[in-house]
């Protein structure tokens, strides 16, 4: 009984620590599936590719937890997995896979990182607590973002960007009310074995979407460069990343879970440059201080919190 008592007390300090590192392999992992979404939507359509790359990862996981021998979930477990398919995959993935193909790469960026303030909104709606410092930071961290691709900002105006800003917009939205979801309800079904269904059924809805309304291309006229695209979103988009996720999500608050939505973009930016060639410039170098500078805010309230709750204890 003793060392049952003993391991519950150590275990949250050891399971924070996992979930930053966590954190910070999706901070940095999921600011490479940018580079390899807008590689691969240049030879194929957005949602086939989506479909395609949720059809294998699905598979994959499903397949290895059908091998384990793992129960399929029951009753009231299917509406939880259904809905946060829906939310997560068919319409956030999808969605800003699409988006992708028909805004500048800076312009997404900027979009995507309003994900945390819709967390924030939601939160703050459903009545929930947020530290005031952590909130600052957030919107700190956001105009980071936006003074490393200042530039593109005027793109909002843009109208032939119109339809892409909306789809980008919406798939934000759909996956700040999706995270929350999932970590509320994450605990009834064994997570992972949650994920590999999701993106099984949300791959079968769009690539019905696309078969049907005639988007597909025929799969041999898809050329290696996206076959490879799809591969490293498959494996470190899809699985290696979102273990990392779901870890994360069920560890972490949401003002701190959700902050690499605004290092995704320094990581894109700093690979671009890397790989491609891209430039590097002083607004960049600005901008990524704000936003450093913002999430040390957004840590640094974590810690605070957590030093009061301890006071209290005492």
């Amino acid at each position: 009984m003793k060392s049952k008592i003993v391991g519950a007390l150590s275990a949250p300090k050891n399971a924070n620590g996992l979930a930053i590192v966590a954190l910070c392999f999706v901070c940095f992992f999921w600011g490479t599936t940018w580079i390899a979404s807008k590689e691969g939507v240049k030879h194929m359509p957005a949602l086939q590719l989506a479909g395609i790359r949720q059809l294998i990862g699905g598979l994959l996981y499903v397949a290895y937890f059908l091998m384990k021998k793992e129960p399929l979930p029951k009753g009231k477990q299917w509406k939880t997995i259904i809905i946060l398919s829906i939310l997560n995959f068919a319409l956030s993935n999808g969605l800003s896979t699409w988006g992708v193909k028909y805004i500048s790469s800076g312009l997404g960026a900027i979009i995507n990182a309003i994900f945390p303030i819709w967390i924030v909104i939601i939160t703050f709606f459903r009545g929930e607590k947020l530290a005031k410092l952590a909130i600052a930071g957030l919107v700190i961290a956001f105009s980071g973002v936006c003074v490393i691709f200042y530039e593109h900002l005027n793109d909002l105006l843009i109208p032939d960007f119109r339809f892409g800003i909306i789809l980008l917009t919406l798939s934000t939205i759909s996956w700040a009310f999706g995270s929350l979801y999932t970590k509320k309800k994450a605990a009834t079904f064994n997570p992972y074995f949650s994920l590999g269904i999701q993106m099984l059924f949300s791959s079968i809805l769009l690539l019905t979407i696309t078969e049907t309304t005639g988007m597909a291309v025929p799969i041999n006229t898809v050329p290696a460069a996206s076959w490879w695209s799809i591969a490293y979103l498959v494996i470190i988009g899809s699985i290696i990343s979102f273990i990392a996720y779901i870890y994360m999500l069920q560890k972490l608050p949401p003002e701190i879970n959700s902050i690499y939505a605004y290092v995704n973009p320094i990581i894109a930016v700093l690979l671009g440059a890397i790989i491609f060639g891209e430039s590097l410039t002083v607004a960049i170098g600005i901008g990524g201080l704000i936003t450093l500078s913002g999430l040390y805010m957004v840590n640094h309230s974590i810690k605070k919190n957590k030093r009061i709750l301890a006071g209290n204890k005492v």
